[in-house]
């Protein structure tokens, strides 16, 4: 069931003051009788976590890896994804925001939820650098950060594919769709598109290229423009520094355990850039560990791989469960 929570005069990185609508989510335990796992979602992705149609129902359900019998799973939605369907609530201007925004929005409706301790954040891609800018927000948040498929930061590379991504969605006549296509070229590597239609033209999903119009379709049908716009756009400002660049010292100040999964073939955010994150962050903080899923699948192997991605946070939410009862909170009232 979507849940709505308005946050009133929020100013945003530009300065403009405006009332905003978050929707969320929750799955498993109810609010306030168990830990709780913050699920943040990728670039086309919802609150829509588990379940028959979830994009990550593989990991979060009964008796998998995130299992909703132990754990209360909360999942919003980023203010202006389109999800609740109403056109009122997209952010036209999008770019008046930047991803710490989005980071404060959800402080804000935690707040209001009566979350101030939160067992673990886990997400990919831009729902993987949000939970960096959470945490830098508030370091005392998460005891367990689980970034996967991302960094702290946007290098160059990240945002001139999305700055490709928005002429694309500015000037084509088929935005989403074709945005969608180039962005399939970016998610995946190219020993993965030799694996899947290289061997045989008669494929079982055709050839390339109706491979990509068929995904370029699908999310024309499901996602809006303004929505794709927003979420490229809040990619290219991820940075906890804010732009000074003391990524170190912004991340040092995170006390809870951080677990980096980071993808071998990764393009988009590289296992190299991940490797120098965990290097470097661990001379100055201790509760750090990094974990790499093998695979030829690029950055969507965090989708993809699901026995790998279990097997790095099985021990976290298998050991959690039973002895982070401290992290229950009083059952929320009605309002």
């Amino acid at each position: 069931m979507l849940q709505k929570i308005k946050i009133s005069n929020f100013k945003n990185n530009a300065g403009t003051i405006q009332e905003l609508q978050l929707t969320y989510q929750i799955f498993g335990r109810e609010l306030g009788t168990a830990p709780i796992v913050l699920v943040n979602h990728a670039l086309t992705g919802n609150s829509a976590v588990t379940g028959k149609n979830g994009w990550w129902k593989e990991i979060i359900g009964i008796d998998k890896s995130i299992d909703l019998k132990d754990y209360t799973v909360l999942a919003f939605n980023n203010p202006g994804n389109g999800f609740d369907g109403e056109e009122s609530h997209l952010l036209l201007n999008y770019k008046d925001f930047n991803l710490r925004d989005i980071a404060k929005l959800y402080s804000e409706a935690l707040k209001q939820l009566g979350v101030s301790k939160i067992f673990a954040g886990i997400g990919g891609s831009v729902g993987g650098a949000l939970l960096w800018e959470q945490a830098v927000l508030d370091p005392d948040l998460f005891e367990h950060l689980i970034p996967i498929a991302t960094d702290y930061k946007a290098t160059p590379w990240v945002k001139a594919q999305c700055k490709v991504q928005e002429q694309i969605l500015n000037n084509s006549v088929s935005p989403v769709s074709d945005a969608r296509m180039h962005a399939m070229t970016i998610y995946r590597s190219p020993e993965s598109f030799v694996f899947k239609f290289a061997s045989s033209q008669n494929h079982k999903s055709g050839n390339i290229e109706g491979w990509l119009e068929h995904h370029g379709k699908k999310l024309e049908n499901r996602f809006q423009l303004a929505a794709y716009k927003l979420m490229n756009h809040l990619l290219s400002t991820s940075d906890i520094s804010l732009g000074r660049g003391d990524h170190l010292n912004s991340a040092s100040k995170i006390t809870g355990d951080i677990h980096i999964i980071t993808i071998n073939s990764d393009g988009l955010f590289t296992p190299s850039e991940n490797w120098d994150t965990y290097v470097n962050l661990s001379l100055i903080k201790e509760n750090i560990s990094i974990h790499e899923i093998r695979s030829i699948h690029g950055h969507d192997a965090f989708l993809i791989e699901n026995s790998q991605v279990a097997s790095f946070i099985d021990p976290i939410f298998n050991a959690g469960n039973k002895q982070n009862e401290k992290n229950k909170h009083s059952p929320i009232r009605s309002r």
